[in-house]
């Protein structure tokens, strides 16, 4: 830190005031907005979703231009330290018991360092949070490195340039992500769209050797285990076109015994047949003895008739993605039978043409998530540029 910083504690510099309580009799059609922790997206004011209260607020409530709003307390603890500065409002507006607001000179500068690590390390906020409230006493005992107003100036003017190009940069890597996932769809839209019309369909329980679906552990009192145990595979491990593994979950092995239909080979192509995933569809590639649970569909392609890659893109493709939602049955969940995926019609162009295509989209998949990586990449550039120059900032390099 520079000879000219001090440290000074945040109620040397800043008064903090804590927001309106109201209940939702007091929520009207006319009155005050209140702001509250929705209010704050990607660390700037929302004013999207609103709500009012009625009868007079306290002068000391009133939000003002250049007050620094903050998410003090949330049941999402992700929200909670979230901050916005205020500028101009189209109206009079509050803020709510959850929230904070904190009033002072150095205010733009303030708003900056709420943004850093330096802030959250102090009140031990982050992605892992474990806290959902900031008191105070919290507060209180914050400590800010604090330079002199010109220095301020200078640092606020710095960030306000650097961060309005990486929002730039951001969204353009974003529109471009967008648009590689979207030629991908397109492209695969066109190939079945096409293939439906040149080819005739079959059922798929006639071009299969097994379809059917698990079961659960705890309806027959098997327990989950630490690996070595039957693999378990969920309709959360069920990705579009690979399996997402990262938190395996095993079980005891005498499931296989009681529940043999389901157990899984190497080929097996696996669809979500429950819940908001219905249709999400991956080739099962381990080499674990695995088995799977009622909200995953296992389907067996008969290997002379049916290309079991070709189907994978068959049905996370858009258009017949949209035949499945269009079946579901909605009780609690939407779910897809076993029976309609038995008279599912597909269309059958012959093997090797299948085999083909299936190359053909392959290739077209992976130069598509070549892209996509590159623009993940830079996101992740980017968001690591935000931290470092905050970080700079307020231990005096920049």
């Amino acid at each position: 830190m520079k000879n000219a910083w001090e440290i000074r504690r945040l109620p040397e510099i800043a008064e903090y005031f804590i927001g309106l309580t109201y209940s939702p009799k007091d929520v009207s059609d006319k009155g005050t907005i209140v702001l509250r922790s929705s209010n704050i997206q990607n660390d700037e004011l929302d004013l999207s979703d609103l709500v009012r209260v009625a009868g007079p607020v306290k002068e000391g409530l009133i939000v003002r231009k250049g007050d620094i709003l903050m998410c003090s307390r949330n049941g999402s603890k992700r929200l909670v330290g979230k901050t916005a500065l205020i500028g101009n409002l189209p109206e009079e507006m509050t803020f709510g018991t959850f929230m904070t607001v904190i009033r002072g000179k150095s205010n733009p500068y303030l708003a900056w360092f709420f943004k850093s690590d330096t802030f959250r390390e102090q009140i031990g906020v982050g992605e892992n949070t474990m806290i959902n409230q900031i008191t105070k006493y919290m507060l209180d005992a914050i400590r800010v490195p604090f330079p002199p107003t010109a220095e301020q100036r200078r640092i606020v003017g710095i960030l306000d340039e650097a961060f309005e190009g990486i929002t730039t940069a951001k969204a353009n890597a974003e529109k471009n992500l967008q648009n590689a996932r979207a030629l991908f769809e397109s492209h695969l839209q066109a190939v079945f769209t096409e293939c439906g019309k040149g080819h005739a369909n079959r059922s798929l329980g006639e071009l299969c050797e097994r379809i059917t679906k698990g079961s659960s552990p705890r309806w027959q009192g098997i327990a989950y285990v630490d690996d070595p145990g039957v693999l378990f595979i969920t309709s959360e491990n069920v990705g579009e076109y690979r399996l997402l593994m990262n938190n395996p979950k095993y079980v005891e092995e005498r499931f296989n015994a009681k529940d043999k239909k389901s157990i899984l080979k190497a080929g097996d192509v696996l669809t979500n047949i429950v819940g908001a995933s219905i249709g999400r569809t991956a080739i099962f590639d381990l080499d674990d003895v695995a088995n799977i649970n009622q909200a995953v569909c296992l389907i067996r392609c008969d290997e002379s008739l049916l290309d079991n890659r070709f189907l994978t893109y068959l049905l996370n493709s858009p258009v017949f993605r949209q035949v499945l939602h269009d079946n579901e049955v909605n009780t609690a969940r939407a779910n897809l039978s076993l029976g309609f995926f038995s008279q599912l019609p597909v269309p059958l162009p012959p093997l090797f043409k299948q085999q083909e295509l299936a190359t053909r989209l392959d290739i077209f998949r992976e130069e598509s998530r070549h892209l996509e990586s590159i623009y993940e990449r830079k996101l992740t550039a980017l968001e690591a540029l935000k931290k470092s120059l905050l970080h700079q900032a307020f231990t005096g390099k920049i």
